[in-house]
């Protein structure tokens, strides 16, 4: 019984924590306070976000693996460190004045781990059905959308420049993490295509908003967050195709060695970016120039 209610409130209670609690805490600061700007804390869209993110959640489905099974914390366990830790980095997140690459990266690898066992919480603790747990997480974070336009008018990550709109994107992003693991695995699991057919599909849905973004087919803003949600289940069907047993339809790899490697490759980026910072956004002004120039 105890095990149980503290997988129901360790991811859901945190999920709702991470989705609302920055709004509400906007409510109690100054109008001063709540319009403070920042520069954008959140980095350029460039080929190197995209890899660190599919390295990213990757990681976020074989760690959790790793820390659940090799280390035996258990899936209450490894969701309430986990839990801890993040918070502990959004708060630093929070804190900083502008786009630091170690910092941002490190909380989207944790919110990915996290997002993971939100998920693998409700189907193997509570037993909740993937296709409910889909479509739970689908209007959450369409909710999400929709209070973040209401109260900032925008959804794009180029004007992430308040607590407040940092606090609505932080909670998307968790709600992403948590949906694309439902998905993924309602696809390769609960439609039994397995982790490399499920990663194909993805992939090509990936390239098909890529192509409509591209042709201007697709809202730029749209595309993004459609892209940033298909990515999740692509890492995790290609973090479960390596880890995974033969017998299980993967390679057999292990969560040692592709966490470790993945892990690896996703700090020699970030240490390049924290250098070069060459996904450092520019201020608004900057980048409406930028993008004038381009059109010429």
């Amino acid at each position: 019984m105890t095990e149980a209610l503290l997988a129901l409130t360790g991811p859901c209670g945190f999920s709702l924590l991470s989705a609302w609690a920055w709004e509400f805490a906007g409510m109690t600061l100054t109008k001063s306070a709540q319009t403070r700007q920042m520069l954008n804390k959140v980095p350029e869209v460039i080929v190197y976000f995209w890899i660190i993110k599919v390295l990213s959640t990757t990681v976020g489905e074989t760690a959790a693996d790793f820390l659940n099974v090799n280390l035996h914390f258990g899936l209450t366990g490894t969701t309430l460190v986990m839990a801890v830790a993040l918070a502990a980095v959004l708060v630093w997140q929070f804190r900083a004045r502008r786009y630091v690459a170690g910092i941002y990266w490190l909380a989207v690898v944790l919110v990915s781990i996290v997002g993971t066992l939100i998920t693998d919480n409700l189907t193997d603790s509570l037993g909740v059905p993937l296709e409910v747990s889909t479509a739970v997480f689908a209007v959450a974070l369409a909710a999400t959308f929709a209070i973040w336009y209401r109260s900032e008018g925008t959804l794009s990550i180029h004007s992430i420049v308040t607590a407040r709109r940092e606090g609505f994107y932080w909670a998307a992003i968790l709600f992403t993490f948590a949906l694309g693991t439902a998905a993924g695995d309602l696809l390769s699991e609960g439609f039994d295509l397995g982790y490399w057919r499920s990663g194909l599909i993805f992939a090509a849905l990936i390239a098909v908003v890529g192509a409509a973004y591209a042709g201007s087919w697709l809202n730029p803003i749209l595309a993004f967050w459609i892209a940033y949600v298909l990515t999740r289940p692509l890492g995790a069907s290609l973090g479960d195709y390596l880890s995974q047993g033969r017998d299980e339809g993967g390679l057999g790899v292990g969560p040692v060695i592709t966490s470790g490697l993945f892990l690896a490759t996703i700090v020699v980026l970030v240490g390049y970016l924290g250098v070069t910072r060459r996904d450092a956004s520019l201020p608004l002004v900057n980048r409406d120039e930028r993008d004038l120039a381009a059109r010429r």
